[in-house]
């Protein structure tokens, strides 16, 4: 009944506007106010205080700087077999296993198409037919930068517009095309063993994306794709580098094509994950 309400809530919500007062919330730089906020999320989220580097809380000069927080050097071991591919993300599975030919399944019985997902062109949606894909929910307490999941080159990144829905098990459950709904960043990437993709995808209260490449996207609801000048960047990334974080929490989708690697069999739903541990594995290379 709970979960029920709080949907059709959302649905009621000027959710962008609420998400810009969360922003502007989450930037106060005066120390009584972000040093509440910051030892209060801490107490009520449980939050591992002993992996962050810098001191709580007056290491922060904000509340957001706090939730983007970085780990201390040796708080994630990145798997660094040559074939396997890491966890971009701490989290929690929502899904993962096979596309039924060009549909992921978003939760029982309601799947969303991929060039839905993608925005883009049909071509590129061809590749990731019958191909493998996991969903990963970042809960507010989570560390919350996202990394390269593989060794690989940045081939393009877009921007779509779109609309602030919680990404929880319970909206996931009840919203129709939530992920091909909300805001996202779609990043596609050339690996050894073909393409890939990695999307960032936006939700109530967070305040915006930032990646090397884009800076700082702020939501917004309508409007035209964006393509990302990647050009100001290196493209190159290692399994482990940074690859951009969310300002607030959501969610993060990997994208595999068909025959292009395998997830481990214990990559099931409400699964744990760290950063860095190993999640799947291409193809035993031939080199």
């Amino acid at each position: 009944m709970l979960a029920n309400a709080f949907v059709a809530l959302q649905y009621l919500l000027p959710k962008h506007w609420l998400t810009s007062i969360v922003y502007r919330i989450a930037r106060i730089r005066n120390a009584t106010v972000k040093d509440f906020l910051i030892t209060r999320f801490v107490k009520l989220f449980e939050v591992d205080v002993e992996e962050i580097k810098l001191e709580l809380p007056g290491g922060f000069a904000t509340f957001n700087d706090f939730f983007i927080r970085e780990l201390h050097d040796d708080a994630r071991a990145i798997d660094d077999s040559e074939d396997a591919i890491v966890s971009p993300a701490d989290g929690t599975v929502s899904l993962a296993g096979k596309l039924n030919k060009d549909c992921l399944l978003q939760a029982k019985g309601i799947e969303y198409s991929l060039d839905d997902l993608l925005a883009t062109d049909l071509e590129e949606c061809d590749s990731y037919v019958n191909g493998r894909f996991a969903t990963i929910y970042l809960a507010p307490y989570n560390y919350h930068r996202v990394h390269a999941p593989f060794d690989a080159e940045l081939v393009a990144a877009r921007y779509v517009p779109g609309d602030l829905f919680s990404v929880n098990d319970s909206t996931a459950a009840r919203v129709r095309g939530l992920f091909r709904r909300n805001e996202r960043l779609v990043m596609h990437f050339r690996t050894a063993r073909g393409p890939a993709v990695l999307v960032f995808v936006g939700a109530l209260n967070v305040g915006s994306i930032s990646t090397p490449w884009s800076g700082e996207i702020r939501p917004r609801k309508t409007g035209i794709v964006d393509t990302i000048d990647i050009s100001q960047h290196s493209s190159s990334v290692k399994k482990g580098d940074l690859l951009g974080w969310f300002n607030m929490g959501s969610t993060v989708i990997l994208l595999l094509p068909d025959n292009a690697g395998e997830w481990h069999d214990d990559l099931e739903p409400g699964k744990t994950l760290r950063m860095g541990e190993s999640i799947g594995d291409f193809p035993v290379s031939t080199k």
